[in-house]
């Protein structure tokens, strides 16, 4: 497509100017263009016939086509495997796939050399890139996270943009075989399959997506655009316009007026309702009383909340919480202040085993250290993340490890 986009261009450039000339002399001169068109064409079809004659002593050249009534003779039928080339879409329910298969470990191979650059090494997507895992639960918020797994309603979507665009830069370069990889690794990374899975032709058309179901067809026209295409009303228009509504967030529906202050003095209110609750309960508190909270207290739920939204980071091989299980790497559950490695059932590489022998801990530092540079802080780590960059995502990641417990 590129290479027809430079051919083109030129062409179309010089095709402007010819017509742009053209008008030129036809203000100065008072040239009647219009009778000149038919010669142009004229000459264009006797151009066609010279060459369409010339070419029946070679028989490598297709046929020319016979002209058509009104046109201008131009070009030939697409030859069957031009019109291959181009014919690569793939459909809902897997028409138009080609034969092949890949397995998730292939397709994290294969994810991490062609795709990770722009998209992370576990989809949750590089600066301004798009997120193509998680989101789950967010198409109804107000700044909804659409990614593969949560908003894409075909898996044949995947497939077919991944194989006729991808990579950036070099669309077109991977095989059937590593594009049924790649998409069945983007499913591993959204939890919607297991680290065994393997697509292919024979079980593509099975899969059905989870929003799948979350679409419309658009009826407007039938339903409203009649409405829309009447004489317009101009009457009891108002005097003055004014904006009586700002949206909180680019692209959504505004909310009505003053409910920010209202959704900002909720938490306020909450909180000085257990206030209330906590003085009724406990009307002379102790001096020592308040140590003992302090002591109880957990990390700061803004920080533990900011460390949710940077675990989307870790979700594609570590889980926390309850009924979380081994992925690719441990379940997270009580790891801070637990031993490096101590997970009793989970596989880890050397360097792990090691630090488990020694009784190395996760305390705070160590942690922070390791999510900084996992490479650098555990040299031989099978982990391939590169790390955190900002001190405030790994202060915010280890609030949140340490809100879940055993």
């Amino acid at each position: 497509m590129s290479k027809f986009l430079k051919i083109f261009a030129p062409a179309a450039g010089g095709a402007a100017g010819v017509l742009t000339m053209a008008y030129v002399l036809a203000d100065q001169f008072v040239v009647d263009i219009p009778s000149i068109a038919p010669v142009l064409v004229s000459q264009a079809n006797a151009a066609s016939t010279d060459a369409a004659s010339d070419s029946t002593t070679d028989e490598t050249q297709p046929p020319a086509t016979e002209t058509p009534e009104g046109g201008f003779g131009l070009g030939r039928e697409a030859l069957p495997e031009e019109i291959a080339a181009w014919n690569v879409d793939v459909r809902p329910g897997g028409i138009g796939l080609p034969e092949g298969r890949g397995d998730v470990e292939t397709g994290e191979q294969v994810f991490a050399e062609a795709c990770a650059v722009c998209h992370g090494d576990f989809a949750e997507g590089v600066g301004n890139w798009p997120v193509l895992a998680g989101g789950f639960d967010t198409l109804d918020n107000k700044d909804p996270v659409k990614t593969v797994g949560s908003y894409w309603p075909y898996l044949s979507t995947v497939w077919d943009y991944v194989h006729r665009s991808m990579p950036f830069g070099n669309a077109q370069s991977l095989s059937p075989d590593e594009v049924y990889a790649i998409t069945a690794y983007i499913l591993y990374s959204n939890y919607l399959v297991e680290d065994d899975f393997e697509l292919s032709h024979e079980n593509f058309a099975e899969f059905e997506m989870p929003n799948a179901d979350g679409f419309i067809v658009d009826d407007r026209p039938e339903t409203e655009y009649t409405i829309w295409r009447t004489e317009p009303c101009m009457e009891g228009c108002k005097d003055s316009v004014e904006i009586t509504m700002r949206a909180s967030v680019v692209d959504v529906t505004p909310e009505e007026e003053g409910a920010e202050e209202e959704a900002a003095a909720e938490p306020a209110a909450e909180e000085a309702a257990e206030e209330v609750e906590m003085a009724a309960a406990d009307p002379e508190p102790t001096e020592t009383a308040a140590p003992a909270a302090e002591a109880s207290a957990g990390p700061d739920p803004e920080l533990v909340a900011a460390g949710e939204k940077v675990f989307r980071k870790c979700k594609a091989c570590h889980m926390v919480g309850d009924g979380a299980k081994n992925r690719v790497g441990p379940v997270l559950n009580g790891v801070m202040g637990a031993t490096i490695g101590g997970h009793d059932d989970f596989k880890y590489s050397s360097v792990f085993e090691e630090a488990a022998e020694a009784g190395r801990k996760w305390d705070e530092a160590a942690m922070a250290e390791f999510l900084a540079a996992p490479k650098s802080y555990m040299k031989g780590t099978k982990m391939s993340f590169a790390g955190l960059k900002k001190d405030e995502d790994i202060e915010a990641i280890i609030a949140y490890l340490q809100s879940f417990g055993d």
